[in-house]
This record gives C-alpha cells, sequence and structure tokens, in this order.
C-alpha cells in the first residue's frame, strides 16, 4: 500500500508519493545529496489511514536533490504616462529538481 504525503518547503506545501519527481525553491545543499523535508500530513492513498501533523510530523519523509537550474524570467514593469517613466526589472528564480525516495 502506498503512501501519499504533504511537504513544506520554500514557504509552499506540494502533495507527492514516493518516486515523484518535484521542482522547489533552490534547497540550502548540493546536487547530488539527501535531504529530509518537513512533513504536514501523511495519508495511505485509500484514505484508511490519515496521520495530521500539528503543526509538523516532523522530517519523515525522504528526497534526493538531482538538478539545480534557474527557472524562466519575470518581467517586472513600471511605466506612468504623460511623464516619460519608464523601468524595465527582470528576475530568475533558482530551483531544485527533487526526487522523493521514500516516506516513513
Amino acid at each position: 500500500m502506498s503512501k501519499i504525503a504533504v511537504i513544506k518547503t520554500g514557504g509552499k506545501q506540494y502533495k507527492v508519493k514516493e518516486g515523484d519527481t518535484i521542482s522547489v525553491e533552490k534547497l540550502p545543499e548540493g546536487k547530488g545529496k539527501k535531504v529530509k523535508l518537513e512533513t504536514l500530513l501523511i495519508a495511505s492513498t485509500d484514505g484508511k489511514e490519515v496521520n495530521i501533523g500539528k503543526p509538523s510530523l516532523g522530517e519523515k519523509v525522504e528526497a534526493e536533490i538531482l538538478d539545480e537550474a534557474k527557472g524562466k524570467k519575470v518581467k517586472v514593469v513600471k511605466y506612468k504616462n504623460k511623464t516619460r517613466y519608464t523601468r524595465n526589472k527582470g528576475h530568475r528564480q533558482t530551483n531544485s529538481k527533487v526526487k522523493i525516495t521514500s516516506i516513513k
């Protein structure tokens, strides 16, 4: 029986199961390292067993960092008409590609 989990990293929450590959905000560990992620909920796929953290269950999900890369560019434009005021700015967020190896 497989399990699903809700993890929290980078201020966001993700629903994962074993073998999933997700893209999260950059983690401080490097490429190829194993990490443990904060777990908020663990449940069986049929829904009979559910463990809910108050506020978390600890670090029960293990993952491996596969790659680190930059995401798509986000453009920010400030403009005021009739005054010739224009500012352009861009930002690229660094992401880590993570594969979930086990849920305890």
